[in-house]
């Protein structure tokens, strides 16, 4: 089965389930969507689409509860797994932790949470290198309420412009403007030097 039609019914069986659950469901959509690493399921579409109809606030609260929660997956495989990350890349774990110690490790989880960056593998790296547990969670919850509150507004916003009926154009203005603030995230960071100061 193609990808695409994976997630499309990933995202009907979602608004199901949130339909018959409401907020549970919705907690309980964020956790799955977010416990799966590297399998691109499209659990914002749901907080997006959940905003135009519940209240955003406690949308972008409850989903990104469940998101940070969810992303303790790959923090949990990256600790377990820490002995045999160093045994074959001991090098590479080193230059990664050093990196962390230089920039702050709480505000780059946090960025990653917060943009569409790619925060499985910053969970994995974070548990590697037995980053602490909590101030991984607290960076990655206060990243993940951010970005899910913005989402359920931007499903307000595109409900009253198209008179809530035409979820699917919303969704693909937020998968644009998420695009773009990756490209400037992404910009900044090839801008800034080892030093943490733009070159």
């Amino acid at each position: 089965m193609p990808l695409e039609e994976l997630a499309a019914q990933f995202v009907a069986w979602s608004m199901q389930f949130v339909h018959a659950w409401g907020y549970l469901g919705l907690f309980a959509v964020s956790l799955i969507g977010n416990a799966s690493l590297f399998f691109p399921v499209p659990s914002y579409a749901v907080v997006v689409a959940a905003g135009a109809f519940m209240n955003p606030w406690l949308v972008g609260i409850v989903t990104g509860l469940g998101a940070a929660i969810g992303e303790l997956v790959g923090y949990g495989i990256g600790y377990g797994g820490s002995k045999a990350i160093e045994r074959k890349h001991k090098k590479l774990l080193g230059k990664a932790n050093s990196w962390a110690e230089r920039h702050g490790m709480f505000s780059v989880i946090l960025l990653f949470a917060a943009t569409p960056l790619p925060d499985d593998v910053i969970g994995l790296l974070a548990g590697a290198i037995k980053y602490s547990a909590k101030r991984f969670f607290a960076a990655t919850l206060t990243g993940k309420i951010i970005a899910h509150v913005a989402l359920a507004w931007t499903g307000v916003f595109g409900s009253y412009l198209l008179g809530g009926w035409n979820f699917l154009l919303v969704i693909v203005i937020s998968i644009i403007l998420m695009a773009v603030l990756y490209g400037l995230v992404y910009k900044t960071f090839r801008e800034t030097g080892k030093d943490g100061k733009k070159r």
